[in-house]
């Protein structure tokens, strides 16, 4: 999970994913940064903390870093939160497979449709939740397509 600096977007779809593979038990490690080093070692936003939290979801151990080129190495997908996001981590890949790795995290919820999640970082509360909601479904998405990708029904 990719956003700009890792403290409001990219954790919350981190522990969004990661509480879903936990209750499907799956084999799966998920992991979030930015694209830039602004808030490198820092830990989520307080608001995108608390908007986790009230949805049952704790951030409180995610600490901020900076996406390196060895996360295409260490991940077999690379879910981006914008257009900018994308450039730039495609900016950074060594070649075609790395390229393929990486999609906008909105399109597991609206195939093909290149939508960017809002960053909430300058708005208000209600902008947390509508983040939520939109990863909250991409997320949902996602799980299903893993499930499907492991052969696991439940």
């Amino acid at each position: 999970m990719v956003c700009l600096g890792n403290i409001c977007r990219s954790p919350l779809a981190e522990g969004i994913l990661r509480s879903k593979i936990v209750a499907e038990n799956l084999p799966v490690e998920v992991d979030s940064a930015g694209t830039s080093d602004y808030h490198i070692g820092e830990p989520p936003d307080k608001r995108s903390s608390a908007n986790a939290l009230a949805h049952g979801i704790d951030l409180s151990s995610l600490r901020g870093r900076q996406f390196t080129v060895k996360d295409f190495d260490d991940f077999d997908k690379i879910f981006v939160m914008d257009t900018s996001n994308y450039g730039n981590i495609i900016g950074l890949a060594r070649n075609v497979n790395d390229r393929k790795k990486v999609e906008l995290i909105l399109n597991a919820s609206f195939p093909n449709g290149n939508r960017s999640v809002p960053d909430p970082y300058f708005g208000g509360e209600e902008g947390f939740e509508h983040v939520f909601q939109l990863l909250d479904e991409a997320c949902n998405n996602i799980i299903k397509q893993l499930k499907s990708d492991l052969g696991k029904t439940k």
